[in-house]
């Protein structure tokens, strides 16, 4: 039987599928509690988070579907931040064409000129301070006039 950490990381994010549950830091935690039964808490990227129940009810199938009867913990506190996010994730994203944060997510990235994951450049702008997800920004690049979204930190 698979362990339970290596079947969340098949599960993708609703809203961002190119990275998995895992990558994206929302699993805090996956631990066995019997010989079938596993407990995996989880955070949600924001307090209301609409991906969340989506999430849990995936959780619970895949591991079903892999032979684990799973409880599924939401855990509030410490709070998500986007240096929960793995180094792979990052690039998934970029690839994606998502601007990933930068690592230490505090007010010195606030303003920052934010780089067009297409050109490179950091002449950009930023249209919309939310995007198609309330984790994300809405930008244009200046350069290449492609718009994209910035993923915020937090």
């Amino acid at each position: 039987m698979r362990n339970p950490l290596e079947i969340l990381e098949l599960i993708p994010d609703p809203e961002i599928p190119v990275i998995n549950i895992v990558e994206l830091g929302i699993v805090r935690d996956a631990q066995i509690t019997g010989e079938n039964t596993c407990e995996v808490i989880i955070t949600p990227t924001y307090s209301a988070c609409p991906a969340m129940f989506t999430i849990e009810e995936d959780i619970i199938k895949m591991m079903k579907e892999n032979g684990w009867d799973a409880k599924v913990v939401t855990k509030m506190f410490p709070i998500w931040t986007t240096d929960w996010l793995t180094d792979e994730a990052r690039e998934k994203l970029r690839a994606y064409g998502i601007t990933p944060p930068e690592k230490g997510a505090d007010e010195h990235h606030i303003g920052k000129p934010k780089k067009c994951p297409r050109c490179g450049s950091e002449h950009t702008k930023q249209v919309s301070r939310f995007g198609s997800t309330l984790c994300k920004a809405s930008y244009q690049c200046l350069d290449c006039l492609e718009p994209f979204d910035y993923f915020k930190c937090h």
